[in-house]
């Protein structure tokens, strides 16, 4: 009987880490109010009412489940914003999550996300080759790109500044970008995440 037991432990273990991708444990909070209404770091309208969130790393759209530790409730939230911006916090919640998770009369929470299936933690990256003032000089780079065998995009900025990237690359990729880049003597790039 005690092996049966021992046995079983061990699967529902093994079962536990096969179903879950990634977590991570930390500090809670939740952002409504002055921010219903604006843009999110992923361009959305902020819905306070949504079930979203904002978190620094995880890729866009990706679906966590957020468990608050002091009293067991759960939530499945989207990220579709960046933050929080306080040190030691893990992630904040929309308002609407954070009633669900009730933890709004504290404003923070010990919890525990959970991301179920790593492929929605692909992570990819943007090289800004250049920022022209100039647009005859942002579409000669565009032009030298191409020519190379990169797809290039331009986009104007609110500042009348025409960026040229390369969007969209796997996280493995980005460095074989910089060093074809380096090979055509573009070593001024700047990579960021999506």
């Amino acid at each position: 009987m005690k092996k049966m037991i021992i046995l079983s432990l061990i699967y529902l273990f093994a079962t536990a880490v096969c179903l879950t991708a990634y977590e991570e444990e930390g500090i809670a909070s939740w952002y409504g109010g002055k921010f219903h209404g604006r843009l999110t770091a992923n361009g959305e309208t902020f819905n306070t009412h949504e079930l979203t969130a904002a978190h620094k790393q995880l890729p866009f759209n990706t679906v966590v489940r957020v468990t608050n530790l002091s009293n067991g409730k759960t939530v499945k939230v989207r990220i579709n914003d960046r933050g929080p911006f306080v040190d030691g916090r893990t992630i904040d919640l929309s308002y609407a999550a954070a009633v669900e998770l009730d933890m709004i009369s504290t404003g923070t929470a010990p919890i525990l996300l959970q991301v179920e299936n790593m492929e929605t933690l692909e992570i990819r990256f943007t090289i800004q080759v250049g920022a022209y003032r100039n647009l005859e000089n942002a579409t000669a780079m565009k032009r030298k790109l191409e020519a190379n065998g990169f797809s290039p995009q331009a986009r104007l900025n609110n500042k009348g500044v025409t960026q040229i990237i390369l969007a969209d690359i796997p996280e493995e990729e980005t460095m074989v970008f910089a060093r074809k880049l380096e090979q055509l003597g573009i070593n001024n790039i700047l990579i960021k995440q999506n």
